[in-house]
């Protein structure tokens, strides 16, 4: 049987990377998992990959920086399979890479309204249905950035920081519900978005391999590896865990 047997997952922001390797994950680990983005036709598509391996998914097209579309999401997991056992918030905004003081405010703004404003819309979307079964699992996705700040990420990581009081605050006032809030610190992750960025610099792999070695856990970690992380948090092996942000950047955060 698998960690997330029958268990209902969303899980927002399932673009290429993180997002579409969590889809596949939990569905592979037994989870029925509504997948979540802007893009219909990627979501779509990987709805179908997960079906056509046999696992169980459905596409929903969803901006988190939209109330009624946050609800229409939690809806159509409800419809399909009467329950929702997880959430994980992903979904994400990500500003020019630029200092504080020469930012974008407008970026910065809509950094925070679908980073952090859309991660509680999703949180008020699915906390009924968690309330009414007495359980249920969010997880929200941060950044080692909101840990270890890298010139240039501010209004990203300012965004996410707020997302970690999230879970913090949520995880006391919903004492007693069943529903537990946490947090997944993520840092350099290999996969499609940082392979494209690596091959963008040409410089033969030297930045690549000077980003491993600085890493304690020795190599970069891969996105489905880091996944598995939030399966856990997700999973009721977990039942004792709320308020927690957990790293999952192979050390990186205490290295200097």
């Amino acid at each position: 049987m698998g960690l997330l047997k029958d268990k209902v997952i969303i899980i927002t922001g399932a673009g290429p990377g993180m997002g579409q390797a969590m889809c596949r994950g939990a569905a592979a680990l037994g989870a029925k998992v509504v997948v979540a983005a802007r893009s219909k036709p990627a979501i779509e598509a990987l709805a179908a990959e997960i079906v056509a391996a046999g696992g169980e998914a459905i596409a929903v097209a969803c901006d988190v920086a939209d109330n009624d579309q946050c609800r229409a999401l939690a809806q159509a997991a409800l419809d399909t399979w009467g329950r929702i056992d997880g959430l994980v918030n992903s979904a994400y905004f990500h500003p020019d890479w630029k200092s504080l003081d020469e930012h974008d405010l407008g970026q910065l703004a809509t950094a925070f309204d679908v980073i952090a404003v859309g991660g509680v819309r999703m949180a008020q979307a699915v906390i009924p249905a968690m309330r009414a079964q007495g359980a249920g699992s969010i997880v929200n996705i941060s950044t080692l950035a909101t840990r270890k700040p890298m010139p240039g990420e501010g209004g990203y990581a300012m965004a996410k920081a707020a997302l970690n009081q999230m879970s913090r605050q949520m995880a006391v006032e919903l004492s007693g519900t069943g529903i537990r809030v946490n947090t997944a610190l993520m840092g350099w992750m290999d996969g499609a978005p940082l392979r494209s960025f690596f091959d963008g610099l040409n410089d033969g792999g030297a930045f690549e391999k000077q980003r491993a070695g600085e890493i304690p856990i020795g190599h970069i970690p891969p996105d489905h590896a880091c996944a598995q992380a939030v399966y856990f948090l997700l999973s009721d092996m977990a039942s004792e865990i709320t308020g927690a942000a957990l790293d999952v950047n192979g050390g990186d955060w205490v290295a200097v």
